[in-house]
């Protein structure tokens, strides 16, 4: 068996879409209204059809987990961060950790996690 998605409940796909595309790169390869996978085995599902499913509702900035990224030049993904998303929301500006990677830590436009980090 092999993990195959990693699926995160959007408001609107469209922007999402267009957010994921705009900062790393990613592309559509299916689109299910409702539920669209993109490259890199990301999935965004609509909170209405998750909402159906589930039964509950769904808790924007829940903090339990996180997407992971990795950028050599975080310093210029940094800036097109800002440019490109000036309104996002931090966890935490660029820092070093003591072991000496740099990360930032952001919310999506959903509340979803993100953790940028250089490669270790």
């Amino acid at each position: 068996m092999k993990l195959k998605n990693v699926l995160i409940v959007v408001q609107d796909i469209e922007r999402s879409k267009q957010f994921y595309h705009d900062l790393f790169g990613l592309e559509m390869i299916l689109d299910n209204d409702g539920n669209m996978i993109l490259t890199e085995g990301l999935v965004l599902q609509e909170e209405k059809y998750w909402k159906e499913f589930l039964g509950r509702k769904v808790l924007s900035e829940n903090n339990s987990c996180e997407l992971y990224f990795e950028e050599r030049d975080i310093e210029a993904f940094v800036e097109k961060l800002e440019s490109c998303y000036p309104e996002v929301k931090y966890v935490n500006k660029l820092m070093t950790h003591s072991w000496g990677q740099k990360v930032v830590r952001f919310y999506d436009p959903d509340g979803n996690l993100i953790e940028v980090g250089t490669p270790v």
